[in-house]
């Protein structure tokens, strides 16, 4: 289970950073495709609130419950979840406003939006990618202590109820970041929970992930930035 969860962690992180950076290039004045941004930058905010939640839900309640000692740390990390949906709710503010813009106005219009949120500060993605990157730091060092205490039952339990389906949203941009710029952990375990349908078509899906890639103006090695 604690290399499935850090099998999702990797693509979160990898795909924040593609979204961070695709924003910066689009400010940058890059070619960057409008209506790819949004599209990617929805599934990650969809990704993301799915996953948390699935934790908020099952996984810290039943470890609260093993692991009394370790609920101040549980409830920090539950925190930090809120913490982290109140970004991707602004993320999701400015998208929506850069697809309204993208529509009526133009690229010159877009481009209006990313400055004004700019202003606030660092750009909404940046913030998610930081946000999200320093919390999987603390909290997979924490699980890494506890999964090997939970019992054979409660790891089948609450294994079901946190990894029900994410991996099968939009599964190019999935597939493509379980190897972009190498694979994941435990990839061929995580590869084999795709539907057989998806695991056929993966050159097809590599494909369409690199033309997503490429539609965003990122050329960075996602594990490096």
């Amino acid at each position: 289970m604690y290399e499935e969860l850090l099998a999702e962690h990797t693509i979160m992180r990898r795909g924040a950073a593609l979204v961070a950076v695709s924003f910066a290039n689009l400010a940058d004045g890059q070619p960057v495709d409008v209506k790819t941004l949004v599209s990617t930058s929805r599934w990650l905010i969809e990704y993301v609130r799915s996953h948390h939640g699935s934790e908020d839900e099952r996984l810290w309640p039943a470890l609260s419950d093993l692991f009394p000692p370790a609920v101040a740390e549980l409830d920090r990390m539950l925190a930090e979840h809120q913490a982290l949906d109140a970004e991707l709710h602004t993320l999701s503010r400015v998208v929506d406003a850069i697809a309204a813009r993208e529509i009526t106005g133009g690229r010159a219009e877009v481009l209006v939006v990313v400055s004004e949120a700019a202003m606030s500060g660092l750009p909404s993605a940046q913030r998610v990618h930081e946000i999200l990157t320093r919390h999987f730091d603390e909290e997979e060092p924490v699980l890494l202590e506890l999964f090997p205490q939970v019992p054979d039952a409660e790891v089948a339990r609450v294994r079901n109820g946190i990894f029900h389906g994410d991996f099968r949203s939009s599964p190019h941009l999935v597939l493509g970041l379980m190897e972009d710029p190498d694979r994941i952990p435990g990839y061929a375990a995580v590869l084999s929970a795709f539907p057989a349908s998806v695991r056929w078509l993966r050159p097809v899906l590599l494909a369409r992930y690199r033309s997503t890639k490429k539609a965003l103006a990122v050329t960075t090695y996602l594990d490096r930035i």
